[in-house]
């Protein structure tokens, strides 16, 4: 007897999306536990308070008009507070107190406060105080590096000497708050500290504007006012796909700035010109968009480049190319990974992966002096870099960071006195020089070829 009965379909087991707050618990948990860093040398505090104190200090004449009153927990003190912790990965708030109480932070001597005090404090206190003392360390830091010299591969060379700069912007969403404080404890999810987006000079490894939302799901199309409103003339803006607007586009030529982009799939283009034409890349004149109403005003340049397999395709305004040359175009739009590897220090190296306040003003405060400490290590990697005549991107900010509780140390013994000097003589024991891989990709070849000049 034959079986008529209908098989049984096969439910589709759709695979389970990854959080966007993956191991943030674990890192939170992890910070509080571990033992306290030991504070660091007098060198190194040295140069901490020489970058950062003079412009804390510039703040407080603004930090009395607001009509805040002078405390124990003054700007100055909490500016060395948050920063100690966070540079020195205290973990809390309750540990750094301890620090505080017994020892002193930075420029800051024993002082005894409470928990409550300093969390009060971290609600209270504007957080644009912090801001605005990046905003007035980033022009300080980014003379500091036009004052050194260190080698720049050529595809770099070649567009600082024609753009007056080379930024990437890009935005990251913050992690989970803890939901222990205050009002969170009501939350049936762990809610996000909001959004971040930034430029970055892909050159110096500066950033260069520094934007908060304090909605996590804000759209990075969102700050297109913001960023429009920051550019300078002939300056070279690169972003991804998600910053698709082709009246923002038209905006940027308009203001005399130029941008370069990765071009969507779905785009339409249609030929005008055709500039270069090889088997491995394309370089033509295009009219972007389906419509009069849904198109870039001027046309813009197509550059397609076959790697691996797939063509990659590029949009950009400059459509010169002797301006900007098209294996120049693919080398500085994989320059946008820089501001990834920003994001990636300052999350997983400085902290910002997790919070240890609740309130918008306590996150926006860690937030601004994260990215303080950031342009710090990052002049601290550009000094190291210089001594030994290096590009910055053979250096790993990471093992720079690391290296110096190891200078600490030698410093104890009285076998070393000055950090950089320090890091740069065992630059390579300590992990600062990153490893050469044995098969460099088509993509950094494109970074280091030097292109005659034509014009």
């Amino acid at each position: 007897m034959s079986d008529t009965s209908k098989p049984k379909k096969q439910r589709s087991v759709k695979p389970k999306q990854k959080s966007s707050v993956r191991h943030t618990r674990a890192i939170q948990r992890d910070r509080t536990k571990r033992p306290a860093m030991q504070a660091p040398d007098e060198t190194v505090t040295a140069r901490l308070q020489e970058i950062i104190h003079p412009a804390t200090l510039a703040q407080v004449a603004h930090f009395h008009q607001l009509g805040l009153r002078e405390r124990v927990l003054t700007l100055p003190v909490m500016m060395a507070f948050v920063l100690s912790l966070i540079w020195r990965q205290l973990g809390s708030v309750a540990e750094t107190v301890r620090v505080l109480t017994r020892d002193g932070l930075l420029w800051c001597p024993k002082t005894r406060v409470s928990k409550q005090a300093v969390e009060q404090r971290l609600n209270s206190m504007p957080a644009h105080l912090f801001e605005r003392v990046l905003q007035d360390l980033l022009p300080i830091m980014a003379d500091r590096w036009a004052q050194r010299t260190r080698p720049l591969p050529p595809a770099l060379t070649w567009a600082k000497e024609r753009f007056s700069s080379v930024s990437a912007v890009d935005g990251s969403t913050l992690d989970g708050l803890l939901r222990k404080i205050g009002l969170l404890r009501e939350c049936a999810q762990t809610p996000l500290a909001g959004r971040m987006l930034a430029t970055l000079d892909v050159i110096s490894r500066l950033p260069q504007q520094v934007w908060y939302d304090e909605n996590p799901k804000a759209h990075d199309q969102r700050f297109w006012p913001q960023i429009l409103a920051s550019l300078k003339p002939n300056s070279l803006l690169i972003f991804d796909m998600g910053f698709l607007n082709f009246a923002r586009f038209d905006a940027i030529t308009q203001a005399g700035s130029w941008f370069l982009t990765r071009q969507p799939e779905n785009v339409v283009t249609q030929t005008q010109q055709t500039l270069r034409k090889t088997d491995i890349l394309h370089d033509t004149i295009v009219r972007v968009g389906s419509s009069e109403s849904s198109q870039c005003a001027t046309p813009l340049r197509q550059v397609q480049w076959h790697y691996r397999g797939k063509w990659y395709c590029y949009l950009t305004n400059v459509v010169d190319p002797a301006m900007l040359p098209a294996e120049y175009v693919v080398a500085l739009y994989w320059q946008r990974w820089r501001i990834e590897d920003s994001f990636n220090v300052i999350k997983r190296l400085l902290g910002l992966a997790s919070f240890w306040g609740g309130s918008i003003n306590s996150v926006m405060t860690q937030l601004w002096a994260t990215w303080i400490l950031y342009a710090v290590l990052v002049d601290l990697t550009d000094a190291v870099a210089e001594t030994l005549q290096k590009p910055f991107q053979a250096l790993s900010m990471e093992m720079v960071y690391r290296g110096l509780s190891h200078y600490t140390t030698a410093r104890q013994r009285g076998e070393a006195d000055d950090p950089v000097a320090y890091l740069a003589a065992d630059a390579q024991g300590l992990g600062i020089i990153k490893q050469e891989r044995k098969n460099r990709s088509p993509i950094t070849n494109l970074l280091y070829l030097t292109i005659p000049d034509t014009s």
